[in-house]
């Protein structure tokens, strides 16, 4: 039996993506279009919803999209515009270029956040943003874009955190030069 998850899924779309030259999020992967229809169509039979949050519709797909009115690229941004637009206590956020993320892990991840305001992945390095996030963060966000402050591990020191322990880091592989698009590409086949 699959896992089903009561808390809104976020994929977050709305990056630079200054190191892959293009946008990653409208790159083909798999069978699929591109990265962004991946990541949507194999979440969201576990998910009651699945947003992306973007700057602007881009997509050849329908999805409920989140858009962020801020020329901002910042993870802190996409937080505070979730917390802001969405009426849930909890969401999973998850970028759109860590496409291999098993659905077992993202179960894992949500298993343990419980008692915790962000709940996150890490293999060799953190992964701060596949994990859990609690609306009790939003006062923070908002301090942090009105200090114009953006740093993600920054949130994680001072919230009330938990890191869940992977092994596999391959699975966690961010997607963000060519080089990393080519080596997922070759692992999901």
């Amino acid at each position: 039996m699959k896992p089903h998850f009561n808390i809104p899924c976020v994929i977050l779309c709305g990056g630079k993506s200054s190191r892959m030259k293009e946008d990653k999020s409208l790159l083909p992967f798999a069978n699929k279009t591109s990265l962004a229809k991946y990541q949507y169509e194999r979440l969201k039979p576990y998910f009651n919803d699945v947003y992306l949050a973007c700057k602007a519709n881009k997509f050849d797909f329908h999805a409920d999209l989140l858009l962020e009115d801020s020329d901002i690229y910042s993870p802190i941004v996409a937080l505070n515009n979730i917390f802001t637009k969405l009426n849930s206590k909890k969401v999973f956020v998850i970028t759109v270029d860590t496409p291999l993320v098993e659905i077992s892990s993202i179960s894992k991840i949500i298993e343990e956040s419980n008692s915790y305001d962000i709940t996150v992945a890490k293999t060799k390095r953190v992964h701060s943003l596949c994990g859990v996030f609690s609306n009790n963060i939003k006062p923070l966000t908002i301090k942090m874009l009105s200090d114009d402050f953006h740093k993600v591990g920054y949130l994680l020191d001072n919230s009330n955190s938990k890191i869940v322990s992977f092994d596999n880091d391959d699975e966690f592989i961010n997607l963000n030069r060519p080089e990393d698009y080519q080596k997922a590409l070759s692992l999901i086949k």
